[in-house]
């Protein structure tokens, strides 16, 4: 389904209302065309992962992160991973001075979630001073919150991006190397050798980090930390755990113990817990 959230006439206007919200909820697998507008957007999901393309980076996107998009930036989401559930906010680009000048991952934070579910709410009403003053903390958040490292980039190759794309939907899916070859038309020598140079990845490790970003989701969803190993295709819970440590710093359960108190996972300390 190829399906703007707002008309590109409005995505490109700087007239107020500073921000405007939209939100979309499909059964349908979401995708949009390569196109551009001078108001700045983050976009996110409430649900699933998304893949996108900026400029010449693809990047899967779990729901507990969003994707800042300067203004005037070339993008396009490539898919969403099952039914769509996602929102963007637009920014006028006259306010974009202080926020990131590249498009990057951000660390949505309880605040700046609950103030863009805020603004989802108004529709069509006449903006109150209250309404902008709520706009005003949100451009603030943007520009303060953490810039991320857990980008997945996804590869470009066609053979390739079939191949993530599959994963991307079924992350638990163990089919090997030269299984996966087989069934993308590829030999697992150009395989390997694509897979790192256009990901920066080799493919056991790119499988591992998408793996890991569904983990986020799931953890945030309230989801048995025993339930979601298994479902992400790993045999024992202490090896999801020693690798969810490994990439985050932090035990699954203190991840999920920091969001459901609204506290940083960054700066979580697993012996006070």
């Amino acid at each position: 389904m190829n399906i703007s959230l707002i008309s590109p006439e409005v995505a490109s206007s700087d007239s107020e209302p500073m921000i405007i919200s939209a939100s979309l909820k499909s059964p349908s697998v979401k995708v949009t065309e390569r196109h551009h507008h001078s108001r700045g957007q983050l976009a996110g999901t409430l649900q699933g992962l998304i893949s996108i393309e900026v400029e010449s980076s693809q990047w899967v996107i779990p729901a507990t992160h969003g994707i800042w998009i300067p203004p005037d930036t070339q993008h396009s989401l490539l898919g969403s991973h099952g039914p769509f559930y996602g929102w963007s906010i637009y920014i006028q680009k006259s306010e974009c001075n202080n926020l990131p000048n590249k498009s990057c991952m951000l660390e949505l934070s309880t605040l700046l979630r609950e103030a863009i579910t805020r603004t989802m709410t108004w529709n069509n009403s006449e903006l109150q001073p209250e309404h902008k003053r709520l706009m005003a903390v949100i451009v603030d958040e943007i520009s303060i919150i953490p810039q991320v490292d857990i980008a997945l980039p996804m590869p470009k190759d066609i053979r390739l991006l079939k191949i993530a794309l599959a994963l991307s939907n079924n992350p638990s899916d163990d089919r090997n190397i030269n299984e996966w070859s087989v069934w993308a038309g590829i030999s697992r020598r150009s395989l390997t050798r694509r897979f790192t140079n256009e990901t920066g990845f080799n493919f056991t490790e790119w499988r591992q980090k998408l793996r890991m970003l569904k983990a986020l989701e799931l953890l945030v969803a309230g989801r048995p930390i025993t339930e979601i190993s298994l479902n992400l295709g790993y045999d024992n819970i202490s090896g999801f755990i020693a690798i969810f440590r490994r990439n985050f710093g932090v035990t699954p359960g203190n991840y999920q113990k920091a969001m459901r108190n609204n506290r940083p996972w960054r700066n979580f300390n697993d012996t006070i817990i």
